[in-house]
Protein backbone atom coordinates (compact mmCIF):
# COMPACT_ATOMS: atom_id res chain seq x y z
CA UNK A 1 0.00 0.00 0.00
CA UNK A 2 2.80 2.37 0.73
CA UNK A 3 4.36 1.78 -3.08
CA UNK A 4 1.13 2.88 -4.21
CA UNK A 5 1.27 6.08 -2.37
CA UNK A 6 4.81 6.65 -3.90
CA UNK A 7 3.50 5.82 -7.19
CA UNK A 8 1.01 8.41 -6.82
CA UNK A 9 2.97 11.01 -5.20
CA UNK A 10 5.54 10.22 -8.52
CA UNK A 11 2.70 10.89 -10.96
CA UNK A 12 1.39 14.17 -9.29
CA UNK A 13 4.85 15.29 -8.97
CA UNK A 14 5.19 14.80 -12.54
CA UNK A 15 1.99 16.31 -13.32
CA UNK A 16 3.03 19.22 -11.37
CA UNK A 17 6.32 19.38 -13.31
CA UNK A 18 4.40 19.11 -16.57
CA UNK A 19 2.25 22.13 -15.30
CA UNK A 20 5.19 24.42 -14.76
CA UNK A 21 6.54 24.14 -17.39
CA UNK A 22 4.08 24.64 -19.34
CA UNK A 23 3.60 27.79 -17.13
CA UNK A 24 6.92 28.49 -18.08
CA UNK A 25 6.17 28.26 -21.95
CA UNK A 26 3.31 30.16 -21.90
CA UNK A 27 3.81 32.87 -19.33
CA UNK A 28 0.43 32.01 -17.72
CA UNK A 29 0.19 30.72 -14.32
CA UNK A 30 -2.24 28.25 -14.73
CA UNK A 31 -4.52 28.63 -11.22
CA UNK A 32 -7.48 26.77 -11.38
CA UNK A 33 -5.45 23.41 -12.84
CA UNK A 34 -3.26 23.64 -10.43
CA UNK A 35 -5.40 23.72 -7.88
CA UNK A 36 -7.70 20.58 -9.06
CA UNK A 37 -4.44 18.78 -9.31
CA UNK A 38 -3.77 19.42 -6.32
CA UNK A 39 -7.07 18.86 -4.72
CA UNK A 40 -6.77 15.28 -6.97
CA UNK A 41 -3.87 14.49 -5.46
CA UNK A 42 -4.82 15.21 -1.81
CA UNK A 43 -8.18 12.92 -2.35
CA UNK A 44 -6.56 9.74 -3.92
CA UNK A 45 -4.02 9.85 -0.51
CA UNK A 46 -7.00 10.22 1.67
CA UNK A 47 -7.45 7.01 3.84
CA UNK A 48 -10.75 5.37 3.18
CA UNK A 49 -13.03 6.08 6.57
CA UNK A 50 -13.73 2.46 6.99
CA UNK A 51 -12.95 -0.74 6.10
CA UNK A 52 -13.51 -1.73 2.01
CA UNK A 53 -14.96 -5.27 3.72
CA UNK A 54 -17.89 -3.36 4.98
CA UNK A 55 -19.12 -2.16 1.90
CA UNK A 56 -22.14 -3.26 0.19
CA UNK A 57 -22.24 -3.77 -3.86
CA UNK A 58 -24.54 -0.66 -3.61
CA UNK A 59 -22.10 1.40 -1.56
CA UNK A 60 -19.10 0.49 -3.94
CA UNK A 61 -21.34 1.42 -7.00
CA UNK A 62 -21.80 4.27 -5.22
CA UNK A 63 -18.07 5.10 -4.37
CA UNK A 64 -16.91 4.13 -8.34
CA UNK A 65 -19.19 6.86 -9.66
CA UNK A 66 -18.42 9.41 -7.33
CA UNK A 67 -14.59 8.62 -8.83
CA UNK A 68 -15.75 8.39 -12.44
CA UNK A 69 -17.19 11.29 -12.14
CA UNK A 70 -13.69 13.22 -10.68
CA UNK A 71 -12.27 11.22 -13.37
CA UNK A 72 -14.18 12.96 -15.88
CA UNK A 73 -13.78 16.36 -14.58
CA UNK A 74 -10.19 16.02 -15.09
CA UNK A 75 -10.94 14.57 -18.38
CA UNK A 76 -12.20 17.70 -19.36
CA UNK A 77 -9.86 19.51 -18.12
CA UNK A 78 -7.38 17.92 -19.77
CA UNK A 79 -9.11 17.61 -23.36
CA UNK A 80 -9.96 21.71 -22.77
CA UNK A 81 -6.16 22.48 -22.37
CA UNK A 82 -5.29 20.45 -25.26
CA UNK A 83 -7.77 22.33 -27.29
CA UNK A 84 -6.99 25.43 -26.70
CA UNK A 85 -3.13 25.13 -26.38
CA UNK A 86 -0.68 23.50 -28.63
CA UNK A 87 1.95 24.16 -26.31
CA UNK A 88 0.22 21.81 -23.86
CA UNK A 89 -0.42 19.23 -26.64
CA UNK A 90 3.18 19.18 -27.55
CA UNK A 91 4.33 19.04 -23.95
CA UNK A 92 2.18 15.96 -23.08
CA UNK A 93 2.52 14.21 -26.62
CA UNK A 94 6.70 14.73 -26.21
CA UNK A 95 6.31 13.37 -22.56
CA UNK A 96 3.98 10.36 -22.88
CA UNK A 97 6.34 7.86 -22.92
CA UNK A 98 6.90 8.95 -19.18
CA UNK A 99 3.10 9.58 -17.50
CA UNK A 100 1.07 7.13 -19.69
CA UNK A 101 2.68 3.58 -18.50
CA UNK A 102 1.93 5.16 -14.95
CA UNK A 103 -1.67 5.99 -15.47
CA UNK A 104 -2.60 2.84 -17.53
CA UNK A 105 -0.57 0.19 -15.10
CA UNK A 106 -2.26 -1.91 -13.06
CA UNK A 107 -1.53 -2.53 -8.95
CA UNK A 108 1.42 -4.77 -9.73
CA UNK A 109 2.88 -2.74 -13.08
CA UNK A 110 3.15 0.55 -10.77
CA UNK A 111 4.70 -1.30 -8.17
CA UNK A 112 7.34 -2.57 -10.28
CA UNK A 113 7.50 1.10 -12.22
CA UNK A 114 7.87 2.49 -8.56
CA UNK A 115 10.78 0.10 -7.92
CA UNK A 116 12.43 0.55 -10.85
CA UNK A 117 12.48 4.47 -10.61
CA UNK A 118 13.92 4.04 -6.96
CA UNK A 119 16.63 1.93 -8.65
CA UNK A 120 17.36 4.49 -11.18
CA UNK A 121 18.06 6.86 -8.30
CA UNK A 122 20.19 4.45 -6.24
CA UNK A 123 22.52 4.01 -9.23
CA UNK A 124 22.66 7.41 -9.90
CA UNK A 125 23.52 8.64 -6.55
CA UNK A 126 26.68 6.02 -6.77
CA UNK A 127 24.63 3.82 -4.70
CA UNK A 128 24.36 -0.12 -5.34
CA UNK A 129 20.56 -1.13 -5.30
CA UNK A 130 19.17 -3.11 -2.69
Amino acid sequence: MAEEGKSDAQLFQLLSNLLQQVEAQSNEEEVELRSKIEALGLEVAKLPSRSTNNLDELEIARELDKLSAKLDDVDEMISSALASDPQVQSLLSDTADVWMPVITANADERRNFTASVGNDKSEEKGENPK
